[in-house]
């Protein structure tokens, strides 16, 4: 593994599957117990904690060239958006691949992470669980034959952004399937921010509550009808087959920024 200096890393999970050796940088909020999941058997994996290795200033980590000392063909990182800000750009240099969980990046980071990775790919996944994939391409798939939409999206109280990553690409993809949504009538809102935050014309809420993990419902109307798309991850777990479908498929994708799983289930 080459030397790498990872900001806001809790742990380096070093995962081997025949072929491929995976590095996975995760942050101190991460469910631990599920990444690691993913692992057919304990021996598939070795973890390297932040609190064995030197620790420098503003929370950086190194960890040495020594240990571990195999290969790394992709990187997953599940941090925040400032550490990948820092990290992606060192993965771009060595040409190596990776993958990225992190929601809170910009268009702006799309433009730099596109023509930085000029050697590998990147591959931003604003949600891995395959259902909300599929959520999400039904949604902007029934968009042209509805003239309003509104997006809920709800997560657990953890969460620090809003709307999530999710909920801003389905409006991004229900926008590029149809532009013809109905101007909203309301000319009053008696709290401020009462109608959500629109983004192309369409409406998201966010809710933050104990008890959730990531949920999304999609509302399309036009007369006389109403259609609910929903998808609803009720455990972590939901995300590996997404994160294990990620790292087998980025190397075959094109060098450069693909963002979410459609072109790998074929449904882009």
């Amino acid at each position: 593994l080459l030397i790498m200096y990872f900001q806001f890393v809790e742990s380096l999970i070093i995962f081997v599957f025949d072929p491929l050796a995976i590095a996975m940088v995760v942050a101190a909020n991460t469910a631990f117990a599920h990444v690691k999941g993913i692992a057919r058997d304990p021996k598939d994996y070795e973890v390297y904690r932040k609190k064995e290795h030197t620790v420098f200033e503003d929370d950086v980590v190194a960890f040495k060239e020594a240990e571990p000392t195999i290969k790394v063909d992709v990187v997953v990182d599940f941090t925040v958006a400032e550490a990948s800000r820092t990290n992606l750009p060192l993965l771009a240099e060595e040409g190596i691949d990776a993958v990225v969980g992190t929601s809170g990046l910009s268009e702006q980071d799309f433009e730099w992470i596109d023509q930085k990775f000029d050697k590998s790919s990147c591959l931003v996944v604003p949600n891995f669980a395959i259902g909300a994939v599929l959520m999400m391409h039904f949604a902007a798939t029934a968009s042209p034959w509805f003239k309003t939409a509104e997006i809920i999206e709800y997560h657990h109280n953890q969460k620090i952004d809003s709307p999530s990553g999710t909920a801003l690409a389905t409006a991004e993809m229900m926008h590029a399937a149809s532009d013809e949504w109905e101007n909203d009538p309301t000319t009053k809102e008696n709290i401020l921010g009462a109608r959500g935050a629109k983004l192309e014309g369409i409406p998201i809420h966010s809710v933050r509550m104990q008890g959730m993990v990531a949920h999304q419902e999609v509302i399309l109307g036009s007369t006389g009808q109403t259609l609910t798309i929903r998808h609803d991850s009720t455990d972590r777990e939901s995300f590996m087959p997404g994160v294990l479908m990620a790292v087998k498929g980025v190397g075959g994708l094109s060098n450069g920024l693909t963002v979410g799983l459609e072109k790998l289930l074929g449904i882009e």
